[in-house]
């Protein structure tokens, strides 16, 4: 009788631990979901890397840093709720060779994608368009051997360069874009070109109300842009 006794005395402490032990368990579980989420929501939240890679539109000419394009179309974006970095690498007075030759530092490692605004001087300059065709697609090409996705901001040439010239000079960027398979705004200077309000005193380099505007008419191709990237480790 005491042997059974102690054997049926044994189940009522056992089933009295259970819950103790179902308890520890759902801690631990709780606290592994939470670690999860918790490093999911930091993985969402990464700022996405980007550089600016371009000529005085972008270095912000004249300009406080603050008013710079890549600044202010990183605010825009942050404040539509999209985390991302924009490094300022415009160069005022690059053309399109200067920019190939420091496309390896301009471009640091980890970056998740570049704006390509390069072109404006090359056709200020009368240089040939093929010559300018051919930097930028050097560029486009060596981004994407690095895994760099690439979202090209076109130009247009000046009209006083002549039909021949327009007609080839504009040209260049379309036919990269669909040669590489990338996203294209046709034209950086789009919405504020030949404004006297929005443009500096030398009608070639916009004010900081133009750089708004400059911004806020590509932000959504930026978007887009954005959505197809995926942060680098």
């Amino acid at each position: 009788m005491r042997r059974a006794a102690n054997r049926y005395g044994r189940l009522p402490s056992r089933i009295q631990q259970s819950p103790r032990i179902w308890a520890a368990l759902l801690l631990v579980f709780a606290s592994l979901g939470s670690f999860l989420m918790n490093s999911t929501t930091h993985a969402q939240t990464k700022p996405l890397k980007l550089v600016a890679l371009g000529d005085s539109l972008s270095a912000g000419y004249n300009l406080p840093g603050s008013a710079a394009f890549p600044t202010v179309l990183e605010k825009m974006l942050r404040d539509k709720g999209i985390p991302v970095e924009i490094a300022n690498a415009g160069v005022s007075g690059d053309t399109s060779q200067g920019g190939l030759e420091r496309l390896d530092w301009s471009v640091p490692d980890g970056t998740d994608g570049v704006i390509l605004e390069l072109g404006a001087n090359d056709a200020l300059r009368g240089v040939d368009p093929a010559l300018t065709e051919k930097s930028l697609d050097a560029i486009v090409t060596g981004l994407k051997t690095r895994g760099i996705p690439v979202l090209l901001a076109g130009m247009y040439a000046p009209r006083s360069n002549g039909p021949d010239f327009v007609a080839r000079f504009d040209a260049i960027y379309p036919k990269l874009a669909e040669k590489h398979g990338i996203i294209l705004y046709p034209f950086f200077l789009d919405g504020i070109a030949g404004d006297r309000v929005l443009n500096q005193p030398d009608m070639l380099h916009p004010t900081a109300e133009g750089v708004r505007v400059i911004a806020q008419r590509i932000l959504p191709t930026v978007e887009r842009f954005l959505a197809s990237l995926r942060p680098r480790s």
